[in-house]
C-alpha cells in the first residue's frame, strides 16, 4: 500500500519561527518578529490570519486552547478560551425540539465564542504591539481578498450542502453562481472586514458586550437560536497550571480540562513502562501497545470528562503513575482489546487549525483554534461575517453524564496542545488539527522525538496511524479499528491484523493530523521548525 511522499526541508533560524497551516498567516507571524514583536504579539497577528485565510477550520466564532513560555518568569501556562452553554441549555429543551443528540448544524449547535477574548488576554497581559495593528492584516486580506489554498478550496467543496443551508453563508464561501471556490481563486469576506474595524477601534468588548453582541444575537433570534447577551458578556479566559507529566527526564505540559489533553500524559505515562526505545520506530508490536493505550485513554475520557466546574473529574489519578501501572497491566501483547471499559481512578479513602511560535527571547507559545467540525454550524449571523462554531454538539443529552449540557456548563473538548520541557525550558512546541485523533497523534510525535531521536521533520512526515472510534455519541459503540495511512508498510498492517486488530486504509493526508514543531536547541539556541506536508502551510524563521 505504499505511496510516494515528498518531504520538506527541515527549517533552521536564531531569531524566531513560526510554524502555521497556512503560508500567509506564517508570513504574517514571521513579519511580526522580525519587525521586534514579541511571540504573543506574533500569535494575535497569525491566529488572525488563519482565520481569513483558512476560514473552515478556525475563525472569531471559535475557541482557543493554548500552552505558553513566558521567558521572563520562567513560567509556563495554560489558556483556556471557550464559551459557556447559554440559559436554555438544557437535555429537556434540545430533546422537545425534537433532538435525540445535541445538533451539528445552525445555531443551536453554537457555544459562545473564545477567540477575540483570547487575543486580548495576551494583548493585555504581554503583548508590545496594539491590537488594532495587529488586527491590520486580517483586515486588509478580508477586505481584499486572499487566494484560496488547495486544501482549503477540498474543505469548501466538501462542505456545500452544508453551506447552502444557510443564506447568510452561502452568500459569502460560495460564488455567485453556487461553485465552491478553487484554489488559487480571491476569496474576499468584506462583511468580516468591516466587523475586525470596529472591534480594531472600540475593542473586543464590542465583540461581547457592544454593538456587535446585540447584532449577534438578534441575527441568532431570527435563525432560532439559544445564544444570548449574557452568555456573550459573562464570557472569561482561564489562566492555569498545565498538567504535566515526567516522560523520560522531559515533562509534558498540556491542557487542563474540559480539554482532552489529559490523555496524552496518561498515554505517556502507559507507554515509559515498555521498552520503547527498544522497538524500531514503526514497529508493529510498539504500534499494538500504543494502539492499545490510547483506547485505554479514550474510554476514561469519555467515561470521566467533563467541566471541572460542574464535574469531579478524577484528574490527579487519571494522569498518575499508579494509573498508568494498572493501566498497562490490561494490555494483552498477543491481541488486540474488543471491549475496552474505564479504569477505576479513585483511590482508597476519588476540524480546527494549530500553530507555534519562538521568539529571540526564548518566549513560545502553542496554539489551537477551531470552530471544531469543518465550518463549524455553517450559520453566519447576517451582515458580522462570522462563521460560528458548533462546539455544543460535544455535549451528551442523558442526564447523570459528566458531559451532559447544562446552563453555564463548557462541553468536553478535543482541542489540546503540548510544551515539552527540559530543566524547566522548552524544547518542543507542537500539536496538530484532528480531533480525537490529536491526542494520538501528539503521542506518536513525542515518542518519534525523543524515543527514536528523529528530527521534527522526520517524526511529521511519517507515516501515521489512527485507532477509532472517538467522542462522537453515535460512534462510540462501533467496534474498534486502525486507520493507516497508504504509505505505512504492509508488514505492520499485516503483523496488526495477526493481533486481530480490524486495518483500514486511510487517504493520504486526511484524519491523520496536520502538525507544526518546533524544537529548540538550549545548549545552542538554534531552532528547528517542521511543517506537515499533509497541509498547506510552511514553517518560516528569521
Amino acid at each position: 500500500m505504499n505511496v510516494p511522499y515528498m518531504s520538506r526541508p527541515t527549517v533552521y533560524a536564531s531569531n524566531g519561527m513560526v510554524c502555521s497551516h497556512s503560508p500567509l498567516a506564517a508570513s504574517i507571524g514571521i513579519k511580526i518578529l522580525s519587525e521586534g514583536g514579541n511571540a504573543f504579539d506574533a500569535a494575535i497577528a497569525t491566529a488572525a490570519m488563519e482565520a481569513i485565510t483558512v476560514p473552515g477550520m478556525c475563525g472569531f466564532g471559535g475557541e482557543v486552547f493554548a500552552m505558553f513560555y513566558d521567558a521572563k518568569t520562567g513560567k509556563t501556562l495554560g489558556l483556556t478560551s471557550t464559551g459557556i452553554a447559554p440559559a436554555l441549555a438544557t437535555s429537556d429543551y434540545f430533546r422537545s425540539r425534537g433532538y435525540d443528540s445535541m445538533p451539528i448544524d445552525g445555531p443551536l449547535a453554537v457555544s459562545p465564542p473564545g477567540e477575540l477574548a483570547a487575543y486580548e488576554y495576551l494583548n493585555r497581559q504581554y503583548g508590545t504591539i496594539s491590537m488594532s495593528e495587529l488586527l491590520s492584516y486580517a483586515i486588509k486580506y478580508a477586505e481584499e481578498g486572499h487566494p484560496i489554498t488547495p486544501r482549503a478550496s477540498r474543505v469548501f467543496a466538501s462542505m456545500k450542502n452544508r453551506i447552502l443551508k444557510f443564506p447568510s453563508t452561502s452568500k459569502i464561501f460560495l460564488k455567485k453562481d453556487g461553485s465552491s471556490y478553487k484554489a488559487g481563486e480571491l476569496f474576499k469576506n468584506p462583511d468580516l472586514a468591516n466587523t475586525l474595524k470596529v472591534i480594531s477601534k472600540e475593542g473586543t468588548e464590542s465583540f461581547y458586550k457592544g454593538a456587535i453582541a446585540s447584532k449577534i444575537v438578534e441575527e441568532f433570534g431570527k435563525a432560532g437560536g439559544i445564544l444570548d447577551l449574557e452568555s456573550l458578556a459573562n464570557h472569561q479566559v482561564e489562566i492555569y497550571d498545565p498538567i504535566t507529566t515526567d516522560y523520560r527526564g522531559y515533562v509534558v505540559a498540556e491542557n487542563r480540562p474540559p480539554s482532552q489533553g489529559f490523555m496524552l500524559l496518561e498515554m505517556l505515562n502507559i507507554m515509559e513502562g515498555f521498552d520503547v526505545k527498544g522497538y524500531g520506530h514503526l514497529d508493529p508490536d510498539l504500534m499494538h501497545l500504543m494502539i492499545e493505550s490510547k483506547k485505554l485513554a479514550f474510554a476514561d475520557r469519555n467515561a470521566y470528562l467533563g467541566d471541572p466546574n460542574f464535574e469531579n473529574n478524577p484528574l490527579e489519578e487519571l494522569i498518575s503513575k499508579e494509573f498508568a501501572e494498572k493501566r498497562r497491566n490490561t494490555i494483552d501483547h498477543k491481541n488486540a482489546g474488543k471491549n475496552i471499559g474505564p479504569g477505576n481512578p479513585i483511590k482508597e479513602g476519588t476540524d480546527t487549525s494549530y500553530f507555534c511560535i519562538v521568539d529571540k527571547d526564548g518566549n513560545a507559545i502553542s496554539f489551537i483554534h477551531s470552530l471544531y467540525n469543518g465550518f463549524g454550524s455553517a450559520f453566519v449571523a447576517e451582515g458580522t461575517g462570522i462563521l460560528f462554531n458548533n462546539r455544543q454538539q460535544g455535549f451528551r443529552l442523558e442526564e447523570g453524564h459528566p458531559n451532559t449540557v447544562k446552563p453555564g456548563k463548557r462541553p468536553m473538548h478535543t482541542l489540546n496542545c503540548f510544551i515539552v520541557l527540559k530543566n524547566g525550558k522548552p524544547v518542543i512546541i507542537s500539536g496538530s488539527p484532528g480531533a480525537d485523533f490529536q491526542t494520538q497523534g501528539n503521542l506518536q510525535i513525542i515518542t518519534s522525538i525523543l524515543d527514536h531521536g528523529l528530527t521534527p521533520q522526520e517524526a511529521v512526515d511519517a507515516p501515521r496511524w489512527h485507532s477509532i472510534p472517538g467522542s462522537h455519541p453515535l460512534d462510540m459503540g462501533n467496534p474498534p479499528e486502525v486507520q493507516l495511512e497508504p504509505r505505512m508498510s504492509e508488514i505492520v498492517s499485516d503483523a496488526l491484523i495477526a493481533k486481530k486488530h480490524k486495518i483500514t486504509w486511510g487517504q493520504e493526508g486526511i484524519s491523520h493530523g496536520i502538525f507544526q514543531v518546533i524544537s529548540i536547541n538550549q545548549e545552542t539556541g538554534v531552532l528547528a521548525g517542521a511543517s506537515d506536508p499533509r497541509g498547506d502551510g510552511y514553517a518560516a524563521g528569521f
